[in-house]
């Protein structure tokens, strides 16, 4: 893993002040979100309306973070679900899920490497928290997941759902991050009444959500009918 920090770690403020740190005008950071956000550029090379200097300035001093996809296998009703590396680590892989319907093309994607609860119906919560995903790794999920639904049915996604492994709410802000590159310009300018984030049930995170007026869809996993049963199977 390189010790460089990854450029899309960068709110948009401050990549403007690190291209003005390295010598450029503060409109070239509008040129790199685009190649990082819309095009989803795999280096600095690729990003080909750069000048080769600033290509240059960019490899030398970040990181360009990708996420890989390292497998993927199709059921008989078009589900495929992918299984994503992290930092070119084998023991840190994640799962999202391309998932067709009739009137749909949901992604289904990751927000933790393991996770901290231990629900009882869940495979995810017999694996310790290994990783937080950052914004960028989340949107890679949703980035290779959208090309796919390009590929294999001629249209990109319709939804987007925070359901695979981890607790969304346990990894706050980076959740969030990635929902606003996902809903923006430069992004994928998605709406964000077609993105649904569920959570086990963490009550202050959720207040949190009311506070900072979030858009998107919020879904509560309850699996009981009263408290006694919930807290068996669900330790929260």
């Amino acid at each position: 893993m390189s010790a460089q920090p990854d450029i899309r770690s960068l709110s948009d403020e401050d990549l403007k002040q690190a291209l003005v740190d390295l010598g450029e005008k503060p409109f070239r950071a509008k040129q790199v979100s685009e190649w990082l956000w819309t095009h989803a550029a795999g280096s600095f090379d690729e990003m080909t309306s750069l000048g080769k200097g600033l290509r240059e300035k960019l490899d030398a001093s970040f990181s360009l973070g990708r996420i890989d996809q390292v497998e993927a296998q199709q059921s008989r009703d078009g589900t495929v679900k992918c299984a994503f590396q992290i930092d070119g680590d084998a023991h840190r892989v994640v799962e999202g899920v391309l998932i067709p319907t009739t009137k749909r093309l949901t992604a289904c994607i990751s927000s933790q490497v393991g996770c901290s609860l231990a629900c009882k119906f869940c495979a995810t919560g017999k694996l310790k928290l290994l990783k937080n995903l950052t914004a960028g790794e989340m949107f890679d999920q949703v980035q290779m997941l959208n090309a796919m639904a390009h590929e294999r049915h001629g249209k990109g996604l319709s939804n987007i759902v925070y359901m695979g492994m981890g607790e969304p709410l346990l990894n706050y802000r980076n959740v969030l991050e990635s929902v606003d590159r996902i809903t923006g310009t430069p992004g994928l300018a998605m709406s964000p009444k077609r993105i649904t984030v569920s959570t086990a049930g963490i009550a202050k995170a959720i207040k949190r959500l009311g506070d900072d007026e979030v858009k998107f869809n919020l879904a509560l996993s309850l699996h009981a009918a009263n408290d006694e049963k919930r807290n068996h199977i669900m330790a929260i």
